[in-house]
């Protein structure tokens, strides 16, 4: 097996630190060793199952120390893990299973009977296998339990020959921008995840990680990688809870933690918040979404030092604002770490001066070799080597990145360009909003027209009062006349995948349905 593959991290610790704590989930604290057993049980039990190099295993599971082992077993004997959000129906579910063609399923008792219903429209459904619950599906269809699938005394560890350039997993997109497509991501970009990254968060064995989102959402294993490299304590929360968050850090004296711009909130408008609490923490990552300047303001008035932003897709580019340059470059999403290049481009993919608006390019280590089973769509994002991120931003003199928005998400009124987000951050600032998204939606008149959709603080009634009256302050405060929001629409949540990000497309897709506008 070649050393630059994911599963000879957990081995490595496991022989030259095997007593030092590694994972801590759902009350279950365990060594290194004790990982490097139960991954391997379970790399037995895949190949007893049939599992071979190559093969696909989906997971259709939320946060639990199964899923970190099917990760591993996987990565064991050349199987490609295959994590889908648990959140997925039937319908959704059964399109990536017929791309993904797997071999192995694993369920949950509160995903097995969308689990098995898409599986059932299979060739051949696969084998499912049961996390947690009693053998039989409600669906009347056979799963195996977790604990009978891995019921064997073999622990000693498989020799399958794994090549860096092997797939390690395929992602799949979040759906925000139309049907999911398979990200093919090998051993060797996940060993630059670990490399790069724990360089990045300054990671040392000393280092205690606390995950607390979905470990199924790829931003995951910004954190997770890494600590697998240092072999630190790695803290897994079955789901996010602020004040959970808050209590371990201050008992386990958390030192990492990555987290979306809606956890951020959440944490600081929590009743159990206290700064003193958190003071063990060095380095708080925020990414998936633009962290708006009021929150992350206030989150360095209370918390100063430790916000790093990363801003970066899937497919394999990334920028990093580190957190000694959040004060003195207010606004950037950072530069390209080392060996990563960035241009931004006009339309015909010709480099645009410093400080003008164009579309995101990038390349570097973790680029993907392509969309799985889908080279048309890879050709269309990969050029001459490059990933079209579909983003536009701007670069200043220091070669600092600023996003300005989707292409996509932008709004033609009266054939000016309006970015919903110069908008969401106004909206940001007013002291009852929680969150906001901005989206165009049809106008006789103009074409399109800005709407605000928003969800309050606790505590707050959303009231036509309250709307008409933070129209009226929107409108005041943004910076041009055709930033403007025909209205304010109050929401008690966001539709959101699993990994908490906004699906803008659902809350536009009712407007514009029945118009010729692409959506």
């Amino acid at each position: 097996m070649d050393i630059l593959t994911v599963s000879t991290l957990v081995s490595h610790h496991a022989r030259y630190r095997a007593d030092a704590l590694a994972v801590v989930c759902s009350g279950e604290r365990l060594t290194w060793l004790q990982m490097e057993q139960r991954g391997n049980r379970l790399a037995h039990a895949l190949l007893r199952a049939g599992v071979r190099h190559g093969d696909r295993v989906v997971t259709l599971l939320a946060n639990c120390i199964e899923l970190l082992e099917v990760y591993w077993a996987c990565a064991r004997v050349g199987a490609v893990a295959v994590p889908v959000s648990p959140l997925l129906m039937p319908a959704g579910l059964a399109t990536l299973l017929a791309d993904a063609e797997p071999r192995l399923i694993f369920l949950s008792v509160a995903t097995r009977n969308a689990g098995v219903q898409a599986s059932s429209a299979l060739g051949g459904p696969p084998c499912c296998v049961l996390v947690g619950g009693d053998a039989q599906s409600d669906a009347g269809q056979a799963c195996i339990p977790y604990a009978a699938f891995v019921d064997h005394d073999a622990a000693d560890r498989i020799e399958v020959p794994v090549a860096p350039d092997d797939l390690c997993n395929i992602m799949y997109t979040s759906g925000t921008t139309g049907l999911p497509k398979g990200i093919a991501l090998t051993h060797r970009i996940r060993a630059h995840y670990a490399t790069l990254l724990a360089n990045a968060w300054r990671m040392t064995p000393e280092s205690v990680v606390l995950h607390t989102g979905a470990l199924v959402f790829n931003g995951a294993f910004v954190t997770l990688m890494p600590a697998l490299l240092i072999g630190c304590p790695y803290i897994l929360h079955a789901q996010f809870d602020p004040a959970a968050f808050i209590e371990d850090v201050e008992r386990e004296q958390v030192t990492h933690t990555m987290l979306v711009p809606s956890q951020i909130t959440a944490i600081l408008d929590s009743a159990d918040f206290d700064a003193s609490r958190l003071l063990s923490l060095q380095v708080m990552v925020s990414l998936g979404a633009p962290l708006p300047a009021a929150h992350k303001d206030r989150l360095e008035s209370l918390l100063a030092g430790r916000l790093h932003e990363l801003y970066g897709l899937t497919e394999g580019f990334i920028t990093i604002l580190d957190k000694r340059d959040t004060a003195h470059k207010r606004g950037s999403v950072g530069i390209p770490p080392p060996y990563f290049d960035l241009r931004i481009v006009d339309e015909a993919g010709q480099d645009v001066p410093t400080g003008a608006i164009g579309e995101i390019v990038g390349r570097g280590p973790l680029l993907m070799p392509g969309y799985y089973r889908r080279p048309d769509l890879t050709n269309q994002a990969i050029r001459e080597g490059w990933l079209h991120t579909g983003d536009l931003g701007r670069v200043d003199n220091d070669g600092y990145l600023y996003l300005v928005d989707r292409k996509k998400d932008m709004i033609d009124s009266g054939g000016v360009k309006v970015y919903p987000r110069d908008i969401e951050e106004v909206i940001a600032r007013h002291p009852e909003v929680a969150e906001a998204v901005v989206f165009g939606i049809p106008d006789d008149r103009w074409g399109e027209t800005p709407v605000a959709t928003v969800k309050l603080k606790p505590g707050i009634a959303a009231q036509d009062a309250r709307a008409e009256a933070l129209r009226d302050w929107i409108n005041a405060n943004v910076g041009a006349k055709y930033q403007r929001v025909s209205r304010v629409l109050f929401v008690t949540d966001f539709p959101r995948n699993a990994a908490g990000k906004i699906l803008k497309r659902c809350l536009r897709e009712p407007y514009w349905s029945g118009h010729d506008s692409a959506i």
